[in-house]
């Protein structure tokens, strides 16, 4: 393996006709490989000393990974929500500065639409209302949500 341990996979069939995979990792100190590491070289027996280190080595090896995983997997989750209050941090910017004829109030849905100078305009008038176009408007942009926050975010 690129990391310097040894792999060694058996595959086979039980009696029973079932198919079975055993899979043994060997640090790469070498007093634990189960063969000479070299052509000509002598053989070698597992030593109780290395035996006992090779399971210590795998045990750490395992719950570090398992540990690594786990941070990788919450990193991943923290990048995702990262991502979300940028883009709600993104579409607030847009509406704060677009045109409004009303007091918005948290929880209610709005409509962003684009005006044909490219100006904003946040509306109580759906698309559908509308026909199912943007109005006199260039186009429909998101449906929108205010939060506690008052933060902006898109309805789906």
């Amino acid at each position: 393996m690129p990391n310097g341990y040894l792999k060694i996979t058996q595959k086979g069939w039980t009696p029973a006709q079932r198919e079975y995979t055993n899979i043994e990792y060997y640090h790469k100190q070498m007093s634990v490989l189960p063969y000479s590491s070299s052509v000509s070289g002598a053989l070698i027996k597992p030593t109780e000393e290395g035996v006992i280190r090779h399971k210590a080595l795998t045990a750490m090896e395992e719950q570090t990974n398992m540990q690594l995983g786990q941070i990788r997997k919450q990193i991943e989750l923290l990048a995702l929500q990262a991502q979300e209050i940028q883009k709600r941090k993104e579409l607030s910017l847009i509406i704060y500065t677009a045109k409004l004829n009303f007091a918005p109030v948290i929880g209610q849905t709005y409509y962003l639409y684009e005006k044909s100078d490219s100006s904003h305009l946040l509306s109580l008038v759906s698309p559908r209302e509308w026909g199912g176009g943007a109005g006199p408007y260039k186009r429909f942009v998101a449906a929108v949500k205010l939060l506690a926050d008052h933060t902006w975010m898109e309805v789906v």
